[in-house]
């Protein structure tokens, strides 16, 4: 009788199951199965095959060993690389393999729809390069010898990275081999496709969420049997793609949050990507204008000769004049018409407006207003589901959750005191758009921002209008400050920050400036004088101080001073354990229980494992959840591993929990 493991989606046993391998089926290692679980039918990957039963690890006895029922499609299946990549992922992220391969995998279909690429013309040559952009180029492509290395590509907003991608990837392609770019988002993809088709003739495969599934089922097919070169340009989920004779991988704006997942398995894509190159022995570039902390600290003190840098932008372009435009002056003098603006800042935007130029305003923040609050008793009206205050979007007319599904009419009337003047706090992209259509009545002003744009033929129509000048103001929140290329805009104004600065998280001034960096570089990238301002009730914080004198140096020499103090990372791990439940007292009462569990452990055998909380999330309710969180910290990445796969094993839950582990976390919630 031969066995074979088999992981199986589902999270019973961490997901990994022996069953019989009967003679009738001619299995190998990869392929995908139809298995029993209990009473009913689960898919599964195989792991290992032709096993004798004292090879296996279960302690189930043998008559109870069921077999494998059929092949679940014969038309995908893993390589030895690919289940490695996932057997990887799942161990380092504590998360149940065959999980997360049916998370990874498309959905199995019998007759997909016929996937057409997009054909690159490549009928125009590429600009040539400034000696400096030629110089990294050179050394990046003189250093790519067939083995795995790692590149950081740090150059200022504008410097022309993406010219430099090009030639490593036209290198590449003349080599017979393909390569995998990856966006931080998808209303990034249309630029980049784009631009690809012009300068490289080969096919280019997008990938992201707007594709069909049978689209995405076919392109894995495709993938894994090409055996011309190709180019595919995706979101974090395309490091899963099975890409035939993959060459090169590149990472651009290698320092976004888009790039960790936060449902389901947690991972990061650019530390993906880093790992599936190592695995397949080919170079990796990571790329930004303002790299995270961690991956500058790596590449300065162990890969510095294959750190490169751009410090000027090309076209004769200069780098934008920074205004801080203090919020705390002349406040009784202020118009309230033009409210959240200034006077100065309206008078920038006619100005520019005059030039026949177009203007980007941002503010992380959606809606009409954060928040309404009665003015006589100070009621606030919070989601029924979750410990949140419900935004106010004026043209529906309602308040909103913006974590579950929760809407409501705007309340004309205090429900607590039945006071009719219910106040507006706050503002968001909708507010904004609102000021400004009152003040230039004979412009057209565009939002940009996923309550307005909803689809990604609505997002390609609203960049596409804004290139051509159909649109003279865009309003919109982060999804603007990602690597757009806009001719036209020389004033960029910014508002909201002072609150990313003040969260409690020991990124918060990274993020701030790697934001405020990111949109002020949406400004003058054509050779025109520009200008960001930044409107702030802080404008002594360091922050735009380094923001202000395109200090990414002097920014990251202060933060990582802190980061030693704080023995956060680099200098350190963490990994965040979150309890949740319906029920609060039972979550309590787990996270009590865990709590013991931890520290106890810690003290026997992880001592330098530091074990922080419980504590309830930032946002304890979210979708009528309660979530208390851990936060684990340590030096030795090892033994922080450890004890989190000693308390998956160990632990048994008291109450009807649930437990999710997240490692190298991008926000402390």
């Amino acid at each position: 009788m031969k066995y074979c493991h088999v992981a199986v989606n589902s999270p019973f046993n961490d997901s990994l199951l022996s069953y019989v391998q009967e003679d009738k089926w001619n299995f190998t290692e990869g392929d995908l199965v139809k298995v029993p679980l209990g009473k009913r039918m689960i898919e599964g990957c195989l792991l290992k095959i032709n096993l004798s039963f004292s090879q296996l690890d279960d302690s189930i006895s043998e008559e109870k060993i069921k077999p494998i029922e059929d092949y679940l499609t014969e038309d995908l299946k893993l390589s030895q690389e690919e289940i490695l990549f996932y057997q990887w992922i799942a161990g380092y992220y504590h998360y149940p393999v065959g999980k997360l391969i049916f998370d990874c995998l498309p959905k199995i279909l019998k007759k997909p729809h016929k996937l057409l690429p997009v054909k690159g013309i490549g009928d125009i040559t590429l600009p040539i390069m400034t000696p400096d952009q030629e110089a990294v180029w050179l050394k990046i492509k003189n250093e790519i010898d067939g083995s795995f290395k790692k590149f950081l590509l740090h150059g200022v907003t504008g410097s022309g990275k993406t010219i430099i991608y090009l030639n490593l990837i036209q290198e590449m392609l003349s080599q017979n081999k393909s390569v995998l770019f990856l966006l931080p988002e998808i209303n990034l993809t249309p630029q980049f496709i784009h631009t690809f088709s012009e300068y490289l003739k080969v096919d280019i495969y997008p990938y992201n969420s707007s594709i069909s599934n049978s689209k995405k089922y076919e392109m894995w097919r495709t993938l894994k049997n090409k055996n011309e070169p190709c180019v595919v340009i995706g979101v974090r989920s395309s490091i899963f793609l099975p890409i035939n004779n993959l060459g090169l991988i590149i990472v651009d704006e290698e320092h976004d949050h888009s790039f960790k997942q936060e449902d389901r398995c947690p991972y990061n894509a650019r530390d993906l990507a880093i790992k599936k190159a190592s695995l397949l022995s080919i170079p990796v570039i990571l790329g930004s204008a303002t790299p995270s902390v961690e991956t500058y600290y790596n590449f300065q003190t162990k890969d510095e000769k294959n750190y490169f840098s751009l410090k000027e932008r090309v076209n004769q372009s200069k780098l934008p004049l920074i205004d801080l435009v203090d919020l705390r002056k002349d406040k009784s003098r202020e118009n309230q018409e033009i409210w959240p603006f200034k006077e100065h800042s309206i008078k920038k935007i006619t100005e520019a407006l005059s030039k026949n130029e177009q203007v980007v305003v941002f503010v992380n923040r959606l809606g009409y207003a954060n928040y309404l609050q009665c003015s006589a008793c100070g009621y606030q009206f919070f989601c029924p589901n979750c410990t949140i205050n419900l935004k106010y979007f004026h043209k529906k007319n309602e308040i909103q959750c913006q974590y579950c599904d929760y809407t409501d009419k705007k309340p004309e009337i205090c429900p607590q005191c039945s006071n009719l003047n219910i106040l507006q706090i706050g503002f968001g992209t909708e507010k904004l758009q609102q000021v400004l259509k009152k003040v230039f009545p004979s412009k057209t002003i565009g939002r940009f921002d996923r309550d307005d744009v909803t689809t990604f033929k609505k997002l390609e129509q609203r960049l596409d209008d804004f290139h051509r000048g159909k649109i003279d103001i865009l309003v919109g929140t982060q999804m603007l400050s990602k690597g757009h290329n806009f001719k036209n805009v020389n004033l960029v104004l910014i508002f909201g920050v002072d609150l990313q600065l003040n969260f409690p998280d020991f990124r918060s001034n990274e993020r701030a400036y790697q934001l405020l960096t990111q949109i002020s570089g949406r400004s003058g990238r054509f050779g025109k004088d520009s200008e960001v301002l930044i409107h702030t009730l802080a404008p002594e914080n360091r922050v735009y101080q380094y923001v202000k004198d395109h200090d990414f140096n002097l920014f990251y020499e202060d933060e990582i001073k802190l980061r030693k103090m704080s023995k956060s990372p680099p200098y350190s791990k963490i990994a965040i354990i979150y309890v949740t439940s319906q029920k609060q007292n039972e979550v309590i009462e787990e996270a009590e229980i865990m709590g013991e569990f931890l520290k106890n452990l810690g003290e026997k055998y992880f001592q330098d494992i530091v074990v922080l909380g419980p504590r309830t999330a930032l946002i304890e309710k979210k979708v009528n959840k309660y979530t208390w969180v851990f936060m684990l910290r340590g030096e030795n990445v090892n033994n922080l591993h450890n004890l989190l796969s000693t308390l998956q094993k160990q632990y048994v839950p008291t109450k009807r929990v649930g437990i999710k582990i997240d490692v190298d976390p991008y926000q402390i919630q």
